[in-house]
């Protein structure tokens, strides 16, 4: 059975950091990309970084360049999503996901980021 399981969100200051983790399981995660989404209330949900496991490239949306960084831990199956000074539009909730060329995409249930101001 396919798994992604999201944890780490909570409620923050403006200025704070908080520190995501996805855990996958039921796929050949180092054959797969890890990308983290969030979706704000009456929002589109929108891509916020990504990263290739087999080489570790990373893709950073401009609104979290220089404050977010994305890694993995092959060995745990898991991706990180470091969050660094959080803002207030940074609020929605972040999930994961995980796709490759004829597999996926899969999607975890999401976890809540609170920044207040």
């Amino acid at each position: 059975e396919v798994q992604l399981v999201e944890s780490g969100g909570g409620l923050v200051q403006a200025g704070g950091s908080l520190r995501l983790s996805c855990v996958a399981s039921g796929f050949s995660f180092d054959d797969y990309a890890i990308g983290w989404f969030h979706q704000a209330p009456g929002k589109e949900r929108e891509g916020v970084s990504c990263i290739s496991i087999r080489d570790g490239k990373s893709y950073y949306a401009d609104s979290v360049k220089g404050r977010f960084t994305i890694s993995s831990d092959n060995a745990k199956n898991t991706v990180y999503l470091l969050m660094n000074t959080l803002k207030p539009e940074d609020t929605a909730v972040y999930s994961c996901n995980a796709a490759r060329l004829g597999g996926g995409p899969y999607w975890g249930q999401g976890t809540q980021v609170t920044v207040s101001s």
